[in-house]
């Protein structure tokens, strides 16, 4: 199978995440800028979630570049994938509104920690299709951004029980690893 049509329905399920994600945050009535200081911790955790959705979309593009086909394996993983994405807008929504209360923080956690597994199993479909010596295996071959992710998030997690801003530290974390695109990819496709 081609991967045209995956590409497409999960460029567009992001691009519905993150209008969802939007349409949480309410204007305030007031017309002061006083009035913004309550929305705070919505807009905050509205700006995490935002960047955690544009690294997942920006490493499932250079991901999905690699690959030539698809099966149903793959197909069924990125719907996993994007599943757990789109459980994001609500979790995102439960830490704002609670201030980032134990419980909004350990369940954010938990949905910030099942799509990173969902992308890593996407990723070993995709090399299994292809073959051992599939640039997608090079590329990711001393990866240590993903074990050093989970072992953040499952720290956050932990941590929310006693200190939740010590997770929501850990989550901050791991989309700053993040944040500098990973340019392995593009190395191996022969790229800058």
């Amino acid at each position: 199978m081609e991967k045209d049509r995956l590409l497409a329905f999960s460029d567009g399920v992001i691009a519905i995440i993150i209008t969802i994600m939007v349409l949480e945050l309410h204007a305030p009535h007031a017309a002061g800028l006083a009035a913004l200081a309550p929305l705070a911790p919505k807009f905050l955790s509205y700006v995490l979630s935002f960047l955690y959705v544009a690294i997942y979309w920006n490493n499932h593009h250079h991901m999905m570049h690699t690959a030539h086909r698809v099966n149903g394996a793959i197909l069924w993983a990125n719907m996993a994938l994007l599943f757990f994405l789109s459980l994001l807008p609500f979790t995102t929504a439960w830490l704002g509104e609670t201030h980032g209360a134990k419980w909004p923080t350990i369940v954010y956690g938990a949905s910030l920690l099942a799509p990173a597994f969902s992308y890593f199993a996407l990723q070993t479909l995709i090399i299994r299709e292809h073959g051992q010596d599939h640039v997608l295996k090079r590329a990711i071959g001393g990866d240590w951004k993903s074990p050093l992710s989970i072992a953040l998030y499952v720290a956050g997690i932990a941590a929310a029980f006693y200190e939740p801003r010590l997770a929501q530290a850990c989550f901050v974390a791991v989309a700053l690893i993040w944040l500098v695109p990973d340019r392995r990819i593009e190395r191996a496709l022969g790229g800058k």
